[in-house]
């Protein structure tokens, strides 16, 4: 018990609360529903590319941010926010932070609502999509970044350990189905442009000695 609390006060407190808030928003719809009910996901603010284009219901690009079909999809991405978020946190700091994931989460979901309406056209039925693995693509991407900026390494973290990973995820994401790859890139590509836009201004804020 000891040793959980230990780990928990060294996480970033932005990071834990997103962690938090998806964790709690999961077990409550789980509890009320089938949350790998396409239908019932839907009903709840899923992303669905003919509601939002012919109702106009934009606001799923970021209600489906934290939504989660089934408990492996709700651990797999916060495991992964847990160790990737709290070291981007530590970096750029809270404000840049959220920017980041939540710009990049808004860019990824808008990437796979461009695809469905293309798929549409084609007379492809479109998918019901939910998932926070678009803003955590967009940590990746902005991970990337920054470690270019920092010569390779922050932390125990090296650029190449973070290209792999990235490299990885990605392909895992396509060679798998029912998985949401546009949103992937879009999100990691949206997070690469806002840390490289960002950046620039940590330096500054650093080599005038305050922490970002």
């Amino acid at each position: 018990m000891d040793e959980l609390r230990d780990f928990l006060r060294s996480r970033g407190k932005i990071t834990l609360t997103l962690v938090v808030v998806n964790i709690l928003i999961f077990f409550v719809m789980d509890f009320r529903g089938n949350t790998e009910n396409g239908a019932y996901m839907l009903a709840h603010g899923a992303a669905y590319g003919p509601l939002i284009l012919e109702n106009g219901e934009y606001y799923r690009l970021f209600t489906s941010m934290f939504l989660h079909f089934g408990i492996q999809h709700l651990i797999n991405n916060m495991l992964l926010l847990l160790f990737l978020g709290d070291y981007l946190e530590r970096a750029v700091g809270k404000i840049r932070y959220l920017v980041i994931y939540l710009g990049g989460g808004l860019v990824g979901n808008l990437c796979s609502y461009l695809h469905e309406l293309f798929l549409m056209k084609t007379g492809e039925a479109p998918a019901v999509s939910a998932g926070a693995s678009g803003a955590i693509f967009s940590a990746v991407g902005a991970m990337l970044v920054l470690l270019a900026f920092r010569k390779g390494r922050l932390e125990d973290l090296t650029f190449r350990r973070m290209a792999v990973m990235a490299v990885l995820s990605l392909l895992v994401g396509f060679q798998s189905s029912n998985v949401d790859n546009f949103a992937h890139i879009g999100g990691f590509l949206a997070g690469a442009v806002l840390m490289a836009v960002l950046y620039p201004g940590m330096a500054r804020i650093r080599k005038r000695g305050k922490r970002p």
